[in-house]
């Protein structure tokens, strides 16, 4: 599990649940002005998000950022793709690997770094279900083991 800090927006933590993550890219994401100003309000939506490469190109879908309160006539479509920015080398590498090994790209939080908006992506292999009870008892297991030191 990530813990937040204060410059996460938004993290993903069904992701966390349902996914193994074996590695962890960094993307910029390519957004309009009331998207971005819609983002730093954290009103966005990660459900059941993923990464479709085509053409060289990265595209997020499923990603739901709500519109902007105070946007008019000019407010955007809210769960419309959205293209990430990445240098080619590392597209190319992400294809090969989600194609070749069955695995998937999938938004783990967004966040901003130097006035930027940024998407964290983890290249995922699925858990099934006696993975998801593990990782239930162990976090179940950490959490009582905190609570009986601190009443220690």
């Amino acid at each position: 599990m990530v813990k937040a800090s204060p410059s996460d927006l938004v993290i993903n933590k069904k992701a966390f649940h349902n996914y193994h993550i074996l590695e962890q890219h960094e993307a910029g994401i390519e957004l309009v002005g009331t998207e971005v100003k819609s983002c730093r309000s954290q009103n966005i939506t990660m459900g059941d998000s993923y990464v479709k490469i085509v053409n060289g190109e990265m595209f997020l879908l499923n990603v739901n950022i709500a519109q902007y309160s105070h946007g008019n006539q000019f407010n955007h479509e809210p769960a419309r793709e959205r293209r990430l920015l990445m240098h080619k080398k590392e597209i190319v590498k992400l294809k090969a690997a989600v194609e070749a090994k069955g695995l998937t790209l999938v938004p783990l939080k967004f966040y901003m770094t130097r006035g930027k908006i940024k998407v964290k992506l983890g290249l995922c292999r699925g858990k099934n279900v006696a993975d998801k009870r593990d990782t239930l008892k162990k976090r179940a297991a950490d959490m009582d083991a905190r609570r009986a030191m601190k009443n220690y």
